[in-house]
This record gives structure tokens, C-alpha cells and sequence, in this order.
């Protein structure tokens, strides 16, 4: 259990430092920052539906995947997409400054504590059914949460914070993560099986996030190239988690 606890911790506190990477984007061009984090995306949704085909529903499917588990990897996508609902549901027409900071940055902020407090719960949980599947899924994780990041601290500069404000800010939401890991490590000792609920939960979100927040990016972009650069990598987002087999 000792080992268990200090993978999830070292994951989850990596995944809390990717919230500062918005600091290093803000030297870079918009043009040229949009066009680093659309292959990055790709990378990302290859990741997402690699660990949730390749390590996920494998893992389910060895302790008899049933009805149950295709109920809970629903949910998933609904928590994600209530999550995703959450976050966008305010909007405010007032001039930006600092003295009137926007509403829908507060709402950014809570629904991105919850989104990295869930994710929190999936990594210990994996972790909880075997170290493979922990690294897949923290790293599946630590993929998608840089331009995730990187777009919630362009968020919080639109809305009116300072620069090192939106960076605390981002950084004490993500720490939300350690949080949830620790609940999970909790409720393990007094939950028979408790990865086998959360397993399915993480598969629903990933493929909700990688179907419908990830995929839709990619295709705004046509031109023949540039396309095949993004299938290049989400293919490598794939081998990535194949890759990962290997540890087992």
C-alpha cells in the first residue's frame, strides 16, 4: 500500500505543476502557441483513448466487465459533460478590468478544482489496481492537463488577474488533485473493490474528453499537412500507452 501511496502522490503532484505552465507561454506568439498545443492535442487524444482501450476496459474486462461497469462508464461521460456545462455556464458582458473580475473565471476555477479533484480519485484508483495501469493513466492525465493549463491561465488573464495571481490560482485549484487521491487511498480500505468503480467512471470522462473537447479541435484544421502531422501524433499518443505494456 506504501507504494501505491507514493506513485499516486508523485503523479498527482506532478499534474498539480503543469498548472504553472501557463508561464511559459507568455512570451510565445498567440499564432505560433496555437499551433505547438494543436499537436500537442493530438498527442493527447491518442493518449486518452489509448489507456482507456489499452489499459482501462482490459483491466475492467479481467474482473468481468458487466452491465454495471457500461452503467458507470456512462456516467462518466455525463460527469464530465455536467463538469464541461459547469465551467462555461456563466457569461458576463461587463468591460474587463482589474477591479471587476469577471464571474466566469470564479465558475473556470471551481469547475477546473473538481475536474483535477476527479482526476485525483482515477489516478489512485489505477494505481490501486495495478502500477501499469497507474503510470498509463497519470500520464494520460499529465498529456491532456498542459493545454488544458495553459488555456484555464489564458482564461484567468481575459477574466482580469494579474499574471502571478492566475498562476496561484491555477496552482491551489489543481493541488485539488492530491486531495482527491488521498480520498480515494481513504476509501479504498473501507470500499471492497472501489477501482473497479472508478475504473469505468475514468474511461467514460477520457473518451468524453478525447471525443468531444480533443477530436473537435483537430478537425478545424484542413490543410493536408498539417493534418497528417495531427494523425502522426495522435498515433503516437497511441503507441505511447502500448508502449506502456511493457512495465507489466
Amino acid at each position: 500500500m506504501a507504494h501505491i501511496l507514493l506513485y499516486s502522490l508523485l503523479s498527482v503532484l506532478l499534474v498539480s505543476l503543469i498548472s504553472l505552465a501557463g508561464i511559459f507561454t507568455i512570451s510565445i506568439k498567440a499564432a505560433k502557441l496555437k499551433k505547438i498545443l494543436i499537436y500537442l492535442i493530438s498527442f493527447s487524444a491518442g493518449a486518452l483513448f489509448g489507456d482507456v482501450f489499452i489499459h482501462l476496459l482490459p483491466e475492467l474486462s479481467e474482473n468481468s466487465f458487466s452491465t454495471n461497469s457500461s452503467i458507470l462508464l456512462l456516467s462518466g461521460i455525463v460527469i464530465f459533460f455536467v463538469l464541461e456545462k459547469i465551467i462555461h455556464w456563466q457569461h458576463c458582458h461587463m468591460p474587463i478590468t482589474k477591479d471587476h473580475i469577471h464571474s466566469f473565471a470564479y465558475t473556470n476555477l471551481f469547475g477546473d478544482a473538481l475536474h483535477n479533484f476527479i482526476d485525483g480519485l482515477i489516478i489512485a484508483a489505477s494505481y490501486i489496481a495495478s502500477i501499469p495501469v497507474g503510470l498509463a493513466t497519470a500520464l494520460a492525465v499529465v498529456l491532456h492537463e498542459i493545454p488544458q493549463e495553459i488555456g484555464d491561465f489564458g482564461v484567468l488573464l481575459h477574466a482580469g488577474f494579474t499574471k502571478s495571481k492566475a498562476l496561484t490560482l491555477n496552482f491551489i485549484t489543481a493541488l485539488s488533485a492530491v486531495l482527491g487521491t488521498l480520498i480515494a487511498l481513504w476509501l479504498n480500505g473501507t470500499i471492497e473493490n472501489l477501482q473497479l468503480i472508478l475504473l469505468p467512471i475514468a474511461a467514460g470522462g477520457f473518451i468524453y474528453i478525447a471525443g468531444s473537447d480533443l477530436i473537435p479541435e483537430l478537425h478545424k484544421e484542413t490543410n493536408l499537412k498539417k493534418s497528417f502531422i495531427q494523425l502522426l501524433c495522435f498515433l503516437a499518443g497511441i503507441l505511447i500507452m502500448f508502449a506502456l505494456l511493457f512495465l507489466e
